[in-house]
């Protein structure tokens, strides 16, 4: 069974140049949100993440919410292994697939059928288990001849019709969003919507960094409310966003 806890987590990044006085007016005059402090050597810390708590069950479809700077894209990189915790610990059970930036792992020397099985690799998927699924994706990408040509040669909207079809080939048992993904030009937005909403309904978990609270109430049952990098909710994603709602207004 999946299962994502987080025990008292804390994520601090060093400012080295924490002593310049116009770069501390510059991080607090930023929308980090999270809490400045200092470190035994006199460098500047920024806690994104401040003793996070957290048990997140299989079935679950969580909704991270809070303003810019909260820690929200900080909590989805904890569980996704991208950061290790300062302090305190992150547990796991399940294959884990992070849509945060769908273009990693990407080669751009290599042709698109080579990028196909090298982006499966950096999902942790074998090579052997991603080589059966090529012409599946090949055909969803409906990038034709060009999928034998390097990548460096795509536009930018073939890139994401290449990197979205091969990270949604497979579905995770833990699923990690920042914000719902809109994967290129009008033509292939239909088809790509209805492949991440199969995508989002057949894994175990899901956890969605979102603004739009309409999204979130559609998909999500849970709610993670995240100010300054410390837990304020975590209930019900109709009684979070009340919550967040009502100190918005204050």
């Amino acid at each position: 069974m999946a299962f994502l806890a987080l025990r008292d987590v804390t994520v601090e990044f060093p400012i080295y140049q924490g002593s310049s006085r116009s770069l501390k007016k510059a991080i607090v005059a930023s929308s980090t949100g999270g809490n400045l402090a200092r470190d035994a050597l006199d460098r500047v810390q920024v806690r994104a993440l401040d003793g996070l708590t957290l048990d997140i069950a299989d079935g679950d479809r969580v909704g991270l919410i809070g303003p810019n700077g909260s820690g929200k894209t900080t909590l989805l990189k904890v569980l996704g292994g991208v950061y290790e915790p300062s302090r305190g610990q992150m547990l796991s059970s399940g294959r884990v697939s992070s849509l945060l930036d769908v273009s990693l792992g990407l080669n751009p020397e290599a042709t698109g059928r080579e990028n196909i099985v090298l982006r499966g690799m950096y999902m942790g998927i074998r090579p052997r288990d991603m080589r059966p699924r090529i012409e599946d994706v090949a055909a969803f990408t409906e990038l034709g001849p060009y999928l034998d040509m390097p990548v460096r040669t795509y536009s930018a909207g073939m890139m994401i019709r290449l990197a979205f079809a091969t990270s949604t080939c497979i579905p995770p048992d833990v699923l990690l969003m920042d914000e719902w993904l809109a994967a290129g030009d009008a033509h292939f937005l239909e088809k790509a919507q209805r492949r991440m909403e199969d995508f989002v309904r057949r894994s175990s978990i899901m956890v969605l960094a979102s603004h739009s609270m309409d999204l979130l109430k559609r998909w999500c049952n849970k709610g993670v409310y995240i100010r300054h990098g410390k837990l304020i909710a975590y209930e019900a994603i109709d009684a979070v966003i009340a919550i967040y709602q009502e100190q918005r207004q204050r």
